[in-house]
This record gives structure tokens, C-alpha cells and sequence, in this order.
């Protein structure tokens, strides 16, 4: 069925935007081990406050559900997104990056911006559209990062890499996207959200670039 098609149809169709990401200086920094703290300081505190807003939108999904399936589905990604969190406290720890003080960067307000208003006023399936991007790319590019070599004991980001290569996360992008299939079709609206969202994601690692 072309439904059934769908996530990978749209994966296909925005292949220029995860080749540019995986080719962005940043995510490059992150492969060689060669970014700088600063770069990465950053990153942790803007993807921090990005997840919070992406939390709040899996609690939208959820809430909209037709089914138990979407509800138990949307509840295990949720858990997804707080275990990130952790992770993501733990390299605050480490690295001392205030967490609580941040001032919101305009990439990452550009792109929970975004998500928040498709979660209050889109569609089940454009709400789906609009977070699957995020998913998918981050696991490819965990594991297209680790099929290269670059998570070497040396390489201080290597945890980070593990972490989006891993058969757990690859199974929560998984399970987004089959939600994607069961609740959207493939239309403009559809189509448009996800692109934007990858646009977004293109964006918020340039943002980082400066430190």
C-alpha cells in the first residue's frame, strides 16, 4: 500500500537536505573529534531547550490518538525524548553548560516555533510530518558517522555518536515513522511540513558553528 510507503517516500525526497547535514562543518566537527567545545556547549544547551518543546509535541500526538495505538506509541517516544534528556544533562555536567540560564538562539526559536504550532493547530499526521524529520536524521547520521570510523575511543563526541547510531534510537525513529504512515497522507501540507522541518534542522547546526 502507498501509505505504507510513505516515511521512506519522503525520506527520498529530501535526501539533498540530510546529505548537506551530514556534510555541515559541524556534524564533520563532531565526526573528527575536532569541534569545538564551545560549538558543542552550545549545541547541548540549544538541543536541551529544542527537546522540551519536542516533548510538549509527542504530548499533542498523544492527546489527538484515534486509537490505543497512537496512544501507547507517542507514550514510548515521549520516554524517548526524556532519556535524551538525561543525556543531555549529563554532558552539562560534564562540560559545564548551564542548562537553566540559556537564552533561546533565533535557529532553535525558528524551530520550536515551528513544531508548537503544528502541534496546537496541524493535523495528527502533519504533527507526525512535522517531528519525523528530526528522527530520521539524527539516526542517520549517528550511524553513517559510526560506519565511518569516527567513534574512536580519542574522539570526545563518540558517546554522542553511539547514542543516534544505537538499535534503540534507530527503533524510535522507526516506530514515528510508522505513526507517520498510519496517520498521514501524502499531500502538500504533508510534504511542506516535513521539508521545513529539515530545513530547521539544517539551520540549527549552522547556528552553532560560532561557539
Amino acid at each position: 500500500m502507498r501509505a505504507e510507503r510513505l516515511a521512506r517516500e519522503l525520506w527520498a525526497a529530501n535526501e539533498d537536505v540530510a546529505q548537506a547535514c551530514a556534510a555541515h562543518p559541524f556534524v564533520r566537527g563532531l565526526a573528527e573529534g575536532t569541534l569545538p567545545l564551545a560549538s558543542f556547549r552550545s549545541f547541548v544547551a540549544q538541543d536541551a531547550y529544542f527537546l522540551e518543546a519536542f516533548a510538549r509535541a509527542y504530548g499533542s500526538a498523544l492527546a489527538r490518538s484515534p486509537d490505543r495505538h497512537g496512544l501507547e506509541a507517542f507514550h514510548a517516544l515521549i520516554g524517548g525524548v526524556l532519556d535524551e534528556l538525561k543525556l543531555h544533562a549529563a554532558y552539562a555536567a560534564r562540560w559545564e553548560v548551564d542548562l537553566a540560564g540559556v537564552g533561546v538562539a533565533p535557529a532553535t526559536l525558528a524551530y520550536t516555533d515551528f513544531l508548537l504550532a503544528t502541534a496546537g493547530l496541524g493535523t495528527l499526521g502533519e504533527i507526525c510530518a512535522a517531528m519525523t524529520p528530526c528522527m530520521r536524521l539524527y539516526a542517520y547520521l549517528g550511524q553513517t558517522l559510526l560506519a565511518e570510523g569516527a567513534a574512536k575511543p580519542s574522539n570526545p563526541y563518540r558517546e554522542w555518536i553511539e547514542t543516534y547510531a544505537s538499535p534503540d534510537f534507530e527503533s524510535l525513529a522507526a516506530t514515528l515513522e510508522a505513526l507517520l504512515n498510519r496517520y498521514a497522507q501524502d499531500t502538500p501540507p504533508i510534504r511542506h511540513a516535513y521539508r521545513r522541518a529539515m530545513h530547521l534542522e539544517l539551520a540549527f547546526f549552522a547556528s552553532h558553528l560560532a561557539g
